[in-house]
């Protein structure tokens, strides 16, 4: 693991909302036996109630948070987007939107801001969220901003048991829990969380889980004899097939930062993907700064592709990040918006350049595009389709 000492020290309130978690989180670990998988771990990290990362009222998102997402950089992505989610609504007679993880909730007020000028407005604006931090920040912004759109936007507990039209992700299957693997000299193990002299440690042992156990049978030949960590996401491969049940009519964009099977399993990629962010600062410690840091895993596309076809669905396009904004006529968005100038203008040249440039977030990150019961194809996820590669 990489050193954490140069990360910013938490204050005296968020360290002992850390040492509650803790706390929680070690007895859930003698509770059973002496060790949790990391998915387990993982969950409780981000999802335990009033102490969870994402379940607590920390700022997350932009410059006074953890990281920042491609709608908060700039509002260009959003309005890329909206175009592809026209394509879709011209073959719904019924256009509804559902955002997974609205964060602050600026992509959806950009999107709607974009279908209100292009006269494609949804009839309901549907948002799941897991944090009510985070739903109140959407709601106030929602308010405040778009106050004769409000009435369209309505908040969800929960995946709606039918839905018609289009279904958004923007880095959500990143934040999912993970199981993790270990390969190492022709053995298989799994990766759980222990204690040692009061600290969390890694225990690898034999796996105990039925389909981790099929999963890892199927890597094993992917990685070689090489001593080899990685992860595998159940939980976002449930989570498409759920999505699949439910969509009656539609599209599904994943957008994440993530590789094709034959990438995600690169010999160099032997120490795995898990990362930790904390205040813009990333590394690979995931036992320090519980419940204050986020805690992600890159996507496995293929994974969420097969889950997507095994389960009904269509997989219409995968591109790069830099290639959907592109279909998305981001440029023309952009040329529309070219009056800006001096300090401005230099801004708006340094966010395009992080949402297309392949050294930042214009190759790493993908979209997965997914469809059901559409007449005809989409015709901007055609621009440079990876799906060979999956």
């Amino acid at each position: 693991m990489t050193a954490s000492f140069s990360l910013p020290i938490p204050d005296s309130i968020a360290q002992q909302h850390s040492n509650e978690l803790v706390a929680l989180i070690k007895k859930h670990i003698v509770d059973s036996g002496g060790k949790i998988d990391f998915a387990h771990y993982m969950n409780l990290c981000l999802y335990t109630p009033g102490l969870g990362y994402y379940s607590a009222g920390s700022h997350k998102l932009g410059q006074q948070g953890d990281f920042t997402t491609a709608p908060e950089i700039s509002s260009f992505f959003s309005q890329a987007l909206a175009k592809h989610i026209q394509d879709v609504f011209k073959q719904l007679n019924t256009a509804n939107i559902l955002e997974f993880g609205a964060g602050t909730g600026k992509m959806a007020v950009d999107i709607l801001r974009q279908l209100e000028r292009d006269d494609a407005l949804p009839q309901t604006y549907f948002i799941i969220e897991a944090s009510a931090d985070l739903r109140q920040r959407q709601e106030q912004l929602i308010t405040q901003t778009l106050p004769h759109l409000v009435n369209r936007v309505i908040w969800l507990d929960n995946i709606p048991d039918s839905f018609i039209g289009v279904i958004l992700a923007n880095e959500v299957c990143d934040a999912m829990p993970v199981h993790c693997l270990h390969f190492k000299n022709d053995r298989i193990l799994q990766r759980y969380v222990g204690i040692n002299n009061d600290d969390f440690v890694w225990c690898d042992n034999d796996i105990d889980n039925v389909l981790i156990a099929d999963r890892a049978e199927y890597i094993q030949p992917l990685v070689g004899g090489n001593d080899y960590i990685t992860e595998v996401n159940l939980t976002a491969e449930a989570w498409v097939a759920s999505l699949a049940e439910r969509l009656i009519q539609g599209a599904i964009f994943i957008v994440d930062y993530g590789y094709p099977q034959t990438d995600y399993y690169h010999p160099q990629r032997n120490t795995g993907t898990l990362m930790c962010y904390h205040q813009h600062q990333g590394h690979d410690n995931p036992f320090i700064l519980q419940g204050l840091q986020d805690i992600t895993a890159h996507v496995d596309f293929t994974a969420l592709a097969q889950s997507a076809f095994d389960n009904g669905l269509d997989v219409a396009g995968f591109q790069a990040q830099a290639d959907f904004l592109i279909a998305g006529d981001i440029a023309f968005l952009i040329a529309e918006n070219s009056s800006e100038a001096g300090i401005e203008s230099i801004k708006l040249a340094n966010e395009i350049k992080q949402l297309t440039l392949p050294s930042v977030m214009g190759e790493t990150f993908k979209v997965l595009t997914l469809t059901k019961s559409l007449a005809d194809l989409l015709p901007r996820v055609q621009l440079a389709d990876r799906r060979h590669s999956l």
